[in-house]
């Protein structure tokens, strides 16, 4: 998976840079700051990438397995650390949040990194995820590209939302709330491209998720 991502490093992040990388973006910026507008204290990102989340939203550190996207993101301000989201390399109590921006579908152990995120995390600290769910319009046609052999898609695994609210509750975390993006089909005119919705859509192509406390203190969803 690193491997792939060293290669294509400079076109990943390039792709940000077109009409609809851009529109993209920043809708789903925006449906994160709805979530938490607040970056305050010490926040990671696991699966940092290019470092563009990271750094528009103010999360100051940054985790991936990919040495070149790493050095994308340090130019991006953000302090850089090679790893496994799988073993993070953090000692318990480490950070007041957790961003994990289009991370969890090429993570190999989701499970296993969000106990590893729990596990750095301080008490009262923050989960944000934001995912591109598998029955979405863009769930669709990422998946149409994954079965059709394509050299990023066909390393990622989407999941449905009731899948990875569940995996994360059971991970010692607490549901907090949703917000919903990218209500245009993928490669459309990104028509209402700064409609952000409070709650889950399911037309919608992104979706943001905050958790936070335990699991016995939350909603579920």
């Amino acid at each position: 998976m690193a491997q792939l991502f060293d290669v294509i490093a400079e076109d990943y992040d390039r792709w940000y840079e077109t009409y609809e990388g851009q529109a993209a973006f920043g809708a789903e910026l925006e449906c994160l700051r709805s979530l938490c507008s607040d970056f305050q204290g010490r926040w990671l990102e696991v699966g940092v990438g290019s470092g563009r989340f990271a750094s528009a939203l103010g999360v100051t550190s940054g985790m991936d397995p990919s040495l070149p996207m790493l050095k994308i993101a340090a130019r991006r301000g953000v302090r850089v650390c090679a790893g496994l989201a799988e073993d993070l390399p953090y000692p318990e109590n480490s950070f007041d949040g957790v961003l994990m921006a289009l991370a969890i579908c090429f993570i190999a152990d989701p499970r296993r990194a969000v106990k590893e995120c729990r596990r750095i995390l301080r008490p009262q600290g923050n989960l944000l995820l934001g995912m591109i769910p598998a029955n979405s319009p863009w769930g669709t046609a990422y998946g149409k590209k994954k079965e059709e052999g394509h050299p990023v898609y066909s390393l990622a695994k989407f999941y449905n939302i009731p899948e990875i609210v569940a995996l994360i509750q059971n991970s010692g975390f607490a549901f907090a709330a949703a917000a919903s993006a990218l209500f245009w089909n993928p490669g459309g005119p990104p028509e209402n491209a700064s409609r952000v919705e409070p709650g889950i859509f399911p037309e919608a192509g992104f979706v943001g998720l905050l958790f936070g406390g335990t699991a016995d203190d939350g909603e579920r969803l």
